[in-house]
């Protein structure tokens, strides 16, 4: 069964998508592809210039402004797809780096705005339109929503968020046949992915004097483990194809992970056991545990 006849039975167009943070990056690559594959696109973007860029690359890609977190913004997108939708692509989302205990509740909110509420937000605004087409629902998490990261909590929780809601909504919207699914990007070579460590030396200079030496062990570690991994970032169009199978599989699966590495990641992560795993995000930063002196041993029972 082709594309077409599988998101939208009975019409005569090609099926419609819009996508979030369709600016930059996987959501770039993910309208470039789809578009590529004749589907009618509508790329959200923060920016006249990244539109611009985008429909330069494709003509049958449409931009629109589009901040996840502005309410007028996001009501104005139903407007858009009077009749129906055929899929959305929840892609936009940022990553707030640092430890639990040196990231400002503040930064935390931001975080859950944009990756969780604002999703939430643009899927409920357009949920009358996809229904009405029987259409299908991607959020693009990470495998930091199921494998979690050492100073990455905010940006693991935000994504842990996600992939629970994807889990609801599977089920809420099965009688109007709307397939929801995750993708599970690893490393990918974005630009948050290039510019890591002046990310990472921002996140230091932002925490307080007590904070950078508390965590200098687990900074140095971290960055020793990101020029690593940054060696083996998958391209972004690695996650289109992915989410593109997504879109057009007869019959979707819940999650998908983006690469062999995203892969991997993930099965580790699900048939370690929990401990084992704690001791691998360890031992990745070089992070020694603490040797309990003989007082607390002969305490402890």
């Amino acid at each position: 069964m082709g594309r077409q006849s599988l998101l939208s039975e009975g019409a005569n167009t090609m099926p419609s998508v819009l996508i979030t943070g369709a600016g930059r990056g996987i959501g770039e690559a993910i309208a470039l592809r789809l578009a590529g594959a004749g589907w009618t696109v509508t790329a959200g973007v923060r920016s006249d210039s990244s539109g611009d860029r985008l429909a330069a690359q494709d003509g049958r890609i449409t931009p629109v402004l589009l901040d996840i977190t502005d309410a007028t913004q996001v009501a104005a997108m139903a407007g858009l797809f009077p009749d129906r939708l055929d899929a959305l692509v929840n892609n936009a989302g940022i990553g707030v780096l640092g430890p639990v205990e040196a990231v400002s509740i503040p930064d935390f909110r931001r975080q859950f705005e944009v990756n969780f509420f604002g999703q939430v937000a643009v899927t409920q605004a357009l949920l009358p339109q996809i229904r009405a087409a029987s259409g299908r629902i991607v959020f693009i998490s990470s495998t930091g929503g199921r494998a979690p990261v050492l100073l990455e909590g905010a940006y693991c929780a935000s994504k842990f968020a996600v992939e629970g809601l994807a889990d609801v909504l599977r089920g809420e919207l099965r009688p109007w046949r709307i397939d929801v699914s995750v993708v599970e990007p690893g490393p990918t070579d974005t630009g948050p992915w290039r510019e890591i460590q002046s990310m990472l030396a921002d996140m230091e200079e932002g925490m307080s004097a007590m904070h950078r030496e508390l965590y200098a062990q687990h900074i140095r570690g971290m960055r020793r483990l990101v020029t690593t991994l940054q060696r083996r970032t998958v391209p972004p169009d690695v996650v289109a194809r992915v989410v593109e199978q997504a879109l057009t599989a007869r019959r979707p699966r819940a999650r998908y992970a983006a690469g062999a590495q995203a892969q991997a990641m993930v099965t580790m992560n699900a048939v370690l056991p929990t401990r084992l795993n704690d001791a691998i995000g360890s031992r990745l930063l070089g992070l020694q545990h603490p040797t309990r002196s003989k007082a607390t041993s002969s305490h402890a029972g």
